[in-house]
């Protein structure tokens, strides 16, 4: 998987590059803030006692599997849902009991929900108009806002005589137009193709740092969140499993289930044998008789059962041992190979039946001597490729 994980903590505008961590700052206060939160629909919790903060210009996404409450809690930042208990403030003010035209927020929906019989310059100006704004301040706003999603051309079609992209675009604009304090995106690009839904999520990017705006995206997409957010929070069953930048979230996942969700890893059953600072020994019963070293600092003890983490880009595999001592090393068969263009994943069989995947870029076009099916390999990683978790 491309996940795209370089720190979005530090971002280029203009050439310019700028921190922006205000989660680090005891003194930042949050836009968004959730104290609290539960909702439950009938005997079903889909919100479980949730507390979460959100900080101005920040472009955060909710990323978790269906049914899991990201969306329910965006509804509710939005007003289409009341929690059962708890608190939600936007820049300081209560949010419950305000109806949603009173809320400084809005929605862009994965339908796009414009109308058809409306002008892609209509489409924008709707909003605008229901709020009673001054004629010639409708003008400049809808001419700035397709200016920005780059459709000044296309103003006087209708929605059908645009491509899937640009409807999105002007979904975007008419969000964007009424300048709310936070964009709320449900699953916004789930309609495109992949191509151009990875061209888009730049566009968004580069939308939401040029106006300074707090971007709340849910998705499923896990590159998608990888790709747009700042920090993504991770949900499973209603709770907040990990709130942390993309890279921490793939790197240094928090627990088994946000390292099997977010990307490709390998997971061997692991016993501690060992540890001292900085660095844990560990024995699996996927490799007898040999010893895992990780770099790592974890609250475990000698003798309890872990769960050894490690992603498939990190493993190298080769039909020769290893000429590094100090890295970790597994043996197995080739059970299968995936050819990918840029990428080969080879799936490899380990001696207690368990398969695990490496992935090797395709750097030359020519191989002497290329891995095959049933040929036996070596794949290892270095210490600091590994993650223990709790198991």
């Amino acid at each position: 998987m491309s996940t795209g994980v370089a720190d979005k903590t530090q971002k280029t505008i203009g050439g310019i590059r700028r921190k922006f961590a205000p989660w680090t700052d005891p003194q930042a206060t949050p836009l968004i803030r959730y104290q609290n939160v539960t909702k439950r629909f009938g005997e079903f919790v889909a919100i479980d006692n949730l507390s979460l903060d959100i900080y101005e210009r920040e472009f955060f996404a909710l990323l978790g599997p269906s049914g899991c409450g990201k969306t329910t809690l965006m509804r509710m930042l939005a007003g289409f849902e009341e929690p059962t208990s708890g608190q939600i403030t936007l820049a300081g003010q209560d949010l419950v009991g305000t109806p949603p035209y009173k809320r400084q927020t809005n929605m862009m929906f994965q339908s796009y929900a414009l109308f058809p019989h409306m002008s892609v310059w209509d489409n924008i100006a709707f909003g605008l108009r229901q709020d009673r704004m001054d004629k010639d301040a409708v003008a400049n706003r809808v001419e700035e806002m397709l200016k920005l999603v780059k459709l000044s051309q296309f103003a006087k079609r209708k929605p059908h005589q645009l491509s899937g992209g640009q409807r999105q675009r002007v979904a975007l604009a008419r969000s964007l137009a009424k300048r709310p304090k936070v964009l709320l995106l449900d699953e916004p690009l789930g309609a495109l193709d992949k191509k151009l839904r990875e061209e888009t999520q730049f566009e968004l990017m580069d939308i939401q740092m040029e106006l300074g705006m707090t971007f709340l995206i849910v998705t499923h997409d896990q590159e998608e969140a990888m790709t747009v957010a700042d920090r993504i929070a991770v949900m499973n069953h209603g709770k907040l499993v990990q709130v942390s930048p993309p890279a921490v979230i793939y790197e240094q996942p928090a627990s088994r289930y946000v390292a099997e969700f977010v990307g490709d890893v390998n997971i061997l059953d692991a016993v501690i044998e060992a540890k001292v600072p900085g660095l844990v020994t560990l024995r699996a019963e996927a490799a007898p008789g040999m010893s895992f070293r990780v770099a790592q600092d974890c609250e475990t003890q000698v003798g309890d059962t872990v769960a050894l983490a490690f992603r498939p880009e990190k493993l190298r595999v080769e039909l020769d041992p290893p000429a590094d001592p100090t890295v970790n090393c597994l043996t197995g068969t080739i059970w299968d190979i995936g050819y990918l263009g840029d990428l080969s994943i080879y799936h490899v069989e380990l001696a207690n039946g368990q398969r695990i995947k490496a992935a090797k870029p395709n750097l030359t076009r020519m191989v002497e001597r290329p891995i095959t099916w049933e040929d036996k390999v070596y794949v290892s990683f270095a210490p600091d490729a590994g993650v223990v978790l709790k198991s």
